[in-house]
């Protein structure tokens, strides 16, 4: 599994690849209220396609569902997809974050850039990936600070991998407060988002949301896309399951999360790579790994966040300590 981001720093605004090969088994778990998505209703479980070629997370609200269309095309040109007679079509379900109103120039003309962003996302496919202000995370927001793309990966003691990627543009915040404290600080392993725990005294406002739309007079810009993948061996019903378990992650990390306002999703992947069926113990055990893995996504995708010109929000990193 590849993971490939194009961005463009002036639109603040980008996409993000996970390219599949072999093509993974896939599902998906919607609990926001606001979601944007292609090809997402071929996931479930009584459907007939079973694995999917790539994902594609995508800022650009509805104009950003274009980018599964230039990851297509990529795909198309490997000879990839699902075979149809002589045909083959590339399956790829993408979600979309809002990232309109972020200080990026978003005049873009006629058409929109995601399909090109999305052709070259997949291009740059590769093990490794820049995180923070990279790929669908390049203009996400959260209600204090910047947003951006975060990663993280678990190995279970039977062997069983699990990794999450995300673009968190939540209208809620990752942080207690009005401090820089992750809510994810329970999870954090080696220091990788700050290594600063958990805020003492705890503060007086730490329950009290914080809101985009409270935080600055503008319109609320949200959602929080993510991608929870495994080399278990799973069914689509299982990596439905997978998927609702990772969404645990998103209340760990974000308060508040899943609300109208926002379009929280999560695909789930099963490569299968690692030939292990999980009996029902290990799957729960799976389960827990994967909330408290997308949790770390969720917060170091906020602590990578680099500032840059006409930014509407703070880096993470600009805080005081």
């Amino acid at each position: 599994m590849l993971v490939g981001n194009a961005d463009d720093q002036r639109l603040k605004s980008g996409v993000t690849a996970v390219l599949c090969d072999p093509p993974a088994t896939a599902a998906i778990a919607v609990l926001g209220g606001a979601p944007g998505t292609r090809e997402t209703d071929l996931l479930a479980p009584h459907n007939t396609v079973q694995t999917v070629d790539a994902v594609v997370l995508s800022g650009g609200s509805a104009f950003g569902l274009d980018a599964a269309s230039g990851v297509q095309a990529a795909l198309r040109d490997l000879g990839r997809g699902f075979p149809v007679g002589s045909l083959r079509i590339p399956i790829v379900p993408a979600a979309i974050l809002f990232d309109l109103m972020n200080g990026g120039d978003k005049d873009w003309g006629r058409f929109s850039p995601y399909r090109e962003l999305g052709y070259e996302a997949a291009r740059a496919a590769a093990s490794s990936f820049a995180t923070g202000s990279a790929g669908a995370g390049a203009g996400a927001l959260t209600a204090t600070f910047k947003g951006g793309l975060g990663s993280a990966s678990t190995v279970l003691a039977n062997g069983i991998t699990v990794g999450a990627l995300v673009a968190v543009n939540a209208l809620g915040s990752a942080t207690i407060g009005g401090t820089r404290h992750f809510w994810a600080a329970p999870f954090e392993l080696d220091g990788e988002f700050g290594g600063i725990g958990m805020p003492s005294p705890w503060p007086g406002d730490a329950m009290l949301p914080r809101l985009k739309f409270r935080e600055a007079p503008a319109a609320p810009v949200n959602t929080t896309i993510a991608v929870i993948a495994t080399d278990a061996v799973l069914t689509k019903a299982e990596a439905k399951r997978l998927a609702i378990s990772a969404h645990d992650g998103f209340s760990r990390a974000l308060w508040p999360s899943h609300t109208p306002l926002d379009g929280d999703l999560v695909f789930a992947l099963s490569t299968g790579a690692g030939g292990k069926k999980p009996l029902l113990e290990d799957f729960i055990d799976l389960g827990v790994a994967a909330a408290a893995t997308m949790a770390r996504a969720i917060a170091r995708g906020v602590h990578d966040a680099a500032p840059a010109e006409n930014d509407v929000k703070p880096a993470w990193s600009q805080a005081s300590a």
